[in-house]
Parts: structure tokens; C-alpha cells; sequence
């Protein structure tokens, strides 16, 4: 799986990887059903097989997939003064689980991921923030063992972001996992290099989100497809920027 850097020579090359259904969405029950549990597991291998120095997330998705909805005591670290500045909690980190978080509302209990799969276990956390994060928020993740960068002032910049995250932890390849608003943000800035879709053989219904969440017109160009177990597809598309 080879990309064309021409256009990320100061970013990583993303690569949005989702599953959905026939109908577009990216969350409901369908994804509970026994028939789609093999393309689940294509969607992981998948993950695995691009070899990413990173995947990043929304909060909600991180809440749901990795803190669980853990929320810590912050009240012992009313005092605290800490600056809204760059910080690297682990220099020797070679594989990140980057968390657009724009207030630091994720309560993690640790500096890593712990996931039995080994696409998302050991990852170091980054969280990135917005300047106007609570001091109290940006102390615990300091003592947490987190890594911070910080792009905009109350909203992400993302392309600030982006530019942080490739000269700070030398990010050059990065999984964009959802959820759709994220997904959305980043089309909008036209930041999705290529996408990975697999497709579940069911409907969703009205229940759901879509793919992209506010999203906006673009050209992808159809790079690969793949037939995976029970009826489902792997689709692979790359970014036609010549067409704007």
C-alpha cells in the first residue's frame, strides 16, 4: 500500500478506515450482528496490514472504544497552573492513539492503550487541545503520562494539528477511525488522502450516523476492491485532487 507524499510533505498521509452499511451509516446494532463479525474482523486485519505509526479518533469514539467513560477526580488539581504548551510524555514512542479532544474531557488511567488486538495495544496517547482546555485537565494528563498538542484556541485547527503531529512524534501515516463528525471536519479541510471502506452486507436503517457528518463534495478515484467473507467488500479509494 503505497501513497503519493506530494501533497503531505508537511502532514501524515490519511487514511480514513471505517466500516459501514449498505446504507451509509457507521454506527447501530448492525454491527452486533452475527453475520457481519467476519468483515469486523477484515476491518482489524485491515487495520493491521497498513502498518500506521498512528490511528486518531473523536472523543466519542475514544469514550466508547478505550476510557470506557472514565472520568477522574480532578479537584486536586484546582491549584495548578500549567501552560498550554506542546508536550511529549514518552520520547522513545514509536506508535500513537491520537485523540482530537478539543476541552481534554477523556479520563485515561494510563500513558498507552491496552487493547488485546495488537493494532491498538502499547499505542502512547496524544491528546489534542485546544488552548482554552482547563489547567486542571491539562495537569492530570501531565501526570497521567499523556502527550498534549495544542491547535487553535477554543476549536481545532486541524491542519495545525496535522503539521504537530508529523514534525513533534514524526507521524508520516495516520488511521482516521471515526466518529463521523471528525470524519466530516476532516473532508471539509480536505485532509483525507485516501479511504478505506468496508462494507457490511446489511442496512442500517434509519438508525445511525453516516460516513461523514456534514461532509462535502470530493472525487475519489477507485484504487482497489476486495470480496471478503459473508457477501461483504473492502473498497479502497484514493483522493483526485487534480479535479478540484
Amino acid at each position: 500500500m503505497k501513497e503519493n507524499m506530494q501533497s503531505t510533505q508537511d502532514r501524515p498521509f490519511v487514511i480514513c478506515h471505517m466500516t459501514m452499511s449498505l446504507d451509509g451509516k457507521v454506527t447501530g446494532d448492525f454491527l452486533r450482528l452475527p453475520r457481519c463479525a467476519a468483515a469486523l474482523e477484515a476491518y482489524y486485519r485491515i487495520h493491521r496490514e497498513y502498518s500506521a505509526s498512528a490511528f486518531a479518533c473523536g472523543r466519542v469514539t475514544m469514550e466508547e472504544s478505550f476510557t470506557r467513560g472514565f472520568r477522574p477526580d480532578l479537584s486536586r488539581f484546582a491549584e495548578s497552573v500549567v501552560p498550554p504548551m506542546d508536550h511529549v510524555a514518552d520520547e522513545n514512542a514509536a506508535f500513537f492513539a491520537v485523540a482530537f479532544d478539543r476541552h481534554g474531557s477523556l479520563g485515561w488511567k494510563g500513558s498507552h492503550i491496552e487493547d488485546e488486538d495488537p493494532g491498538y495495544d502499547k499505542a502512547h496517547i496524544v491528546e489534542v487541545l485546544c488552548e482554552s482546555t482547563p489547567q486542571a485537565c491539562l495537569s492530570y494528563l501531565h501526570e497521567t503520562g499523556v502527550s498534549c498538542v495544542f491547535a487553535g484556541k477554543d476549536d481545532i485547527d486541524l491542519p495545525l494539528a496535522l503539521r504537530k503531529l508529523r514534525e513533534i512524534f514524526g507521524i508520516r501515516r495516520l488511521l482516521l477511525e471515526g466518529g463521523s463528525l471528525l470524519d466530516g471536519s476532516f473532508l471539509r479541510e480536505d485532509l483525507i488522502d485516501e479511504l478505506s471502506l468496508v462494507v457490511l452486507p446489511v442496512t442500517a436503517g434509519g438508525e445511525g450516523r453516516s460516513l461523514f457528518d456534514n461532509g462535502v463534495m470530493s472525487a475519489f478515484r477507485l484504487e482497489e476492491v476486495q470480496t471478503l467473507d459473508e457477501g461483504a467488500l473492502w473498497l479502497r479509494y484514493r483522493r483526485c485532487r487534480q479535479d478540484r
